[in-house]
This record gives C-alpha cells, structure tokens and sequence, in this order.
C-alpha cells in the first residue's frame, strides 16, 4: 500500500494582514520538495514589504496570498515585522535563491522547470546560465513576458503540453500570483512561484548587490541605485512601516 506524502505545519506570522510562514531557506525548500511529491498543483509566494502594502489595498491578491501554500519572508521589512510582532523569522528567503535552489533539486531529481516573463531572451538566457551551473536540469520551455492578451491562450497551452512541475513566472507583484491563480486550474503545475525579477539577475541582465550589502541587508537600496524607475516600489517601504508602527502587538 503506497503511503501519502503531507505537508506538516508550518508556524506563520501574521504581518498587517498577510500570513507569512516561518520558514528558513532550507525549510522552504524541503516544504516545496514535499508539494513536488504530492504532485497537485501549489502556489508559492515569496512577500516582500511591497507586496504586503499592496495586499492591504488589492482584495483579490490579498485572497490569493491567503491561499497560497507557502509564503516566505522575502525582505528586511517582513523580519523587522515579525520581530515587532513577537514572532521572529529564521532568515529572509528570497525568490532569487529560491530558484537556484528549485534548479538544484530539479537537476538532481529529474523535475522539469518552466521559465516564464521578463524580456525577450532574458528567460532563455537564465536558463542556460542555470543549466550550465546545474548539469542535468530539465528546461520543459521558456517564454517571455511580451506577449499580448490574444497569445495568452497559446502561451497557457505551451506551458501545459510542456507539462512542467516547476512554473517561475517573473511578471512583477502582483500580477504573477494572479497570473498563477488564473491557470492553475488548467495547468495544474505542481509548483508554482512568483518570482519577480529574478529571470533579470539570472541571466546576468542585472547584477546583484554584492555579498555585503546583502549581509547588511540594504539590497533594496543597491538596487534602487543601479535602477531608478524602482523608486515607486522604494516609496511603499515608508508605508509599510508606518502599518507596521500602528499595528498593535
């Protein structure tokens, strides 16, 4: 008799409304390897400060985000958040080292991953930069992120012929989690995430911040250095700050 894999309980904090798991990098892993043999389809959503702003004003993603079946601690503002809360996170868990680790245990189970958004080229070139530094990493496709609303429809049938069990779509907050939440019925991908820019850094059409600033926890700031136009995601820190400060423990 063929014994079922469950996922077990994972604590969560809950940071201006949106429920966030207390996870370590390698615990989010371990939960996605589990979500991988259960096969059915999972969200993963990895929730920075923006994302918790943007939650607390956009209904339907905040339900999306509610149902998700992992969401990680993706910024210094949702540790900060939860330290204030009385409810600490192990570490930050960000997309980007997500999708070297999924790319890892892809290559050494035989998963199949599915890249999809960011600029023409850029998802096929993160793909081969991964394939490179994982041997035996399964690309069942890549698609950007360009294409128009009477392509979707082929685009959704690309990726479900493909048959992937890992989905990293990169089309920005909120959009991707709605994207996923739209055709996971159709798809039916084991694993799903969002990941944001992270195509962009993958296929080294941006670079990211060095080793210390990531230590220092001020990534967001080199990024905002190196891309300007990122000022308006920048501005929704002083929000969630201030969400933060009124919430009472």
């Amino acid at each position: 008799m063929s014994s079922v894999v469950t996922s077990p309980q994972i604590d969560r904090a809950d940071i201006c409304g949106v429920r966030v798991h207390r996870v370590s990098r390698s615990q989010a892993l371990d939960r996605i390897e589990t979500f991988l043999k259960e096969k059915g389809p999972h969200l993963v959503v990895t929730a920075d400060s923006s994302g918790v702003v943007i939650a607390r004003e956009d209904e339907q993603f905040r339900a999306i985000v509610r149902q998700a079946d992992l969401v990680t601690p993706d910024s210094i503002g949702i540790l900060w958040a939860a330290r204030r809360s009385g409810c600490p996170m192990p570490e930050r868990v960000s997309g980007v080292d997500l999708v070297v680790d999924l790319c890892g245990l892809a290559a050494r189970s035989g998963y199949r991953v599915f890249f999809l958004g960011s600029a023409p080229g850029v998802a096929e070139e993160a793909a081969r930069r991964l394939s490179s530094r994982f041997p035996g990493l399964i690309v069942a496709g890549c698609q950007d992120g360009y294409f128009k609303a009477d392509e979707e429809p082929a685009v959704v049938e690309r990726i479900r012929r493909a048959a992937p069990d890992i989905l990293f779509v990169a089309m920005g907050i909120p959009k991707q989690e709605k994207w996923i939440a739209r055709y996971q019925p159709v798809l039916q991908v084991p694993v799903a995430m969002g990941i944001g820019g992270s195509l962009d850094v993958h296929s080294g059409k941006v670079a990211r911040a060095p080793r210390w600033a990531q230590k220092m926890c001020l990534e967001w700031a080199y990024r905002l250095l190196k891309n300007p136009r990122k000022i308006g995601k920048a501005m929704t820190l002083p929000r969630f700050a201030l969400m933060v400060l009124r919430k009472k423990r």
